[in-house]
């Protein structure tokens, strides 16, 4: 419920993102794809910095506390974007997001706390579908909101679901990691470097996080690039943007939902993480080369399948840690997935604003979504070494 309405917030704010920036900078679509790939920035720098640090106070404080804390300064984040005059006030807002933005990584964490290590793939699955069902509702709500009521008014809702969400976790969430499991803070671990330092003693984790490096670069060119690139190529405005996010949220909440739970114990963690690979790279390339709208929404069937790779992947790396590091797994893995997003939202747009703009050597809306499907690939070759690696050690 945490995860569900947490997304509903972050969904809100998609549709109406690009035309608040381009309101705020008077810039066309290709030019506010540029801020917003300095936004997403901004927002992935901080947690890169600060996701070690929730980690190892989870595993020394419990889940809760930092949990609500973060869902707390998320809604203040809205509450400023909603009401910036300029666009300087949307980095503050994504500077003070990306500093609490550990509800994910939290949550990660206390999944594992409560669920045993052959469940962990479904379970983390019901988070995947928490996520799925908010962008239903959020981007429904957020295209509706932001056409009738204007761009800022979105945001104001967010807020407000954020702010409510907090209370929730306060009132009714129970705390995961008893005293008697927590561990001592140490701040030489508490950072990038440090969590892979202390990570790193166990083997086959480090190949496993740059698979999960490599997924993330590739999934943060939807929500970088999806607006720009449907707005641009396709002519769709806020609703139609909004009812898009709907059906892919609505088919990934059902993947996450259901294909973890019935695919692995018939065909095993390792080919489900094969299957969900090989589906996201076909489903990146056909976005990338839609003819139009219908051909785009296609494409979402072989997506949706691929979803079974994440939770699947993320329950195979909680199983290289002890119940005792797994917030400080959870944090180094957002760390350095943010320190991606640090590069990615950056890298992602800026490609769709060079494929096309006036200095483009080719023409091609679809260039991050081709860049996404290459890092797919270059991820299921990583996967690939990682199990090899692991039957070595086994006969040995």
């Amino acid at each position: 419920m945490t995860m569900l309405i947490d997304t509903i917030g972050l969904g809100v704010i998609i549709p109406v993102s690009p035309g608040l920036i381009s309101l705020l900078t008077h810039e066309p679509v290709s030019g506010a794809a540029r801020w917003g790939g300095w936004l997403f920035f901004s927002y992935a720098l901080m947690q890169f910095l600060c996701a070690p640090i929730i980690g190892n106070l989870s595993d020394r404080f419990g889940r809760r506390p930092l949990l609500i804390l973060s869902l707390a300064m998320l809604g203040v984040d809205y509450l400023i974007t909603g009401l910036a005059p300029t666009i300087a006030w949307l980095f503050v807002g994504r500077t003070l997001s990306g500093m609490a933005g550990a509800s994910f990584t939290t949550v990660n964490a206390y999944i594992a706390d409560i669920t045993a290590p052959e469940e962990r793939a479904a379970k983390f699955g019901l988070v995947g579908a928490a996520f799925g069902l908010g962008f239903i509702l959020g981007p429904a709500l957020g295209g509706f909101v932001g056409e009738h009521f204007g761009l800022h008014a979105p945001f104001f809702v967010a807020a407000g679901l954020s702010a409510a969400n907090a209370l929730f976790g306060l009132v009714v969430l129970k705390e995961s990691l008893p005293a008697g499991r927590r561990r001592k803070f140490e701040w030489w671990r508490a950072n990038p470097l440090g969590s892979l330092r202390a990570l790193a003693r166990f083997p086959q984790l480090l190949l496993l996080i740059a698979v999960l490096v490599l997924a993330q670069f590739a999934h943060d060119c939807l929500p970088s690039t999806w607006s720009y690139y449907t707005m641009l190529k396709f002519g769709w405005g806020p609703g139609q943007i909004a009812w898009s996010l709907v059906a892919v949220g609505a088919l990934m909440a059902v993947s996450f939902a259901v294909l973890p739970g019935f695919l692995v114990p018939r065909i095993g963690e390792a080919r489900a993480v094969y299957l969900g690979f090989i589906c996201a790279v076909a489903a990146y390339a056909g976005y990338a080369f839609a003819a139009n709208g219908w051909i785009f929404y296609a494409w979402m069937i072989p997506f949706t399948v691929g979803g079974v790779g994440g939770p699947t992947l993320n329950a195979i790396t909680s199983h290289q840690v002890p119940a005792t590091e797994q917030g400080e797994l959870q944090g180094a893995t957002s760390s350095l997935t943010s320190l991606t997003s640090v590069v990615a939202m950056w890298t992602m747009p800026t490609l769709f604003a060079w494929f096309t703009g006036p200095s483009a050597p080719v023409y091609f809306p679809g260039a991050a979504f081709f860049a996404a499907a290459l890092c797919e690939a270059g991820g299921l070759v990583l996967f690939a070494l990682s199990r090899k690696g692991a039957r070595k050690a086994r006969g040995g």
